[in-house]
């Protein structure tokens, strides 16, 4: 990663943007932006420990009820943007990430937005709390969502 990324989410991730990636004006589709996003924290999530690949052994379903971006500057085709993820809030059930997109050669902010999860039990599709595990894996690497 760049040096002079300043965020303080904890994971990160380099993407190439590839040519099908970008729309008919040259610049990346702004649907994209999101994709990044929720790829990057999907394996910071991972990390943690809470694989939700397999549907049958999750602990938990994970919803996404909300979603947005704010998109700051530009992005061009064969650009490598970095990646950074993390959590901006924990409550009982929900959660909300965070997520933004850096250039990584010169540490310009291009995006940021974030989504919020609710986690939900596999059999009565209900809220659940955040499972005990992964809340605590979240608050080891953010210390302030503890407090």
């Amino acid at each position: 990663m760049s040096s002079t990324i300043d965020s303080q989410l904890p994971f990160s991730e380099v993407v190439k943007i590839r040519y099908r990636d970008l729309d008919a004006q040259g610049h990346l589709y702004f649907a994209n932006y999101l994709v990044y996003g929720d790829e990057v924290l999907g394996a910071y999530m991972e990390k943690l420990g809470l694989n939700i690949m397999d549907p049958l052994t999750a602990p938990c379903f994970i919803f996404t009820v909300n979603i947005h971006c704010d998109y700051h500057n530009e992005i061009g085709g064969n650009s490598d943007i970095a990646v950074y993820a993390g959590y901006g809030r924990l409550g009982k059930s929900s959660a909300d990430a965070v997520f933004e997109l850096y250039d990584n050669a010169n540490g310009l902010l291009l995006a940021k937005g974030g989504l919020t999860q609710v986690f939900v039990d596999p059999k009565t599709r209900q809220s659940m709390p955040i499972p005990t595990f992964y809340r605590e894996n979240i608050i080891e690497q953010q210390k302030a969502l503890g407090s």
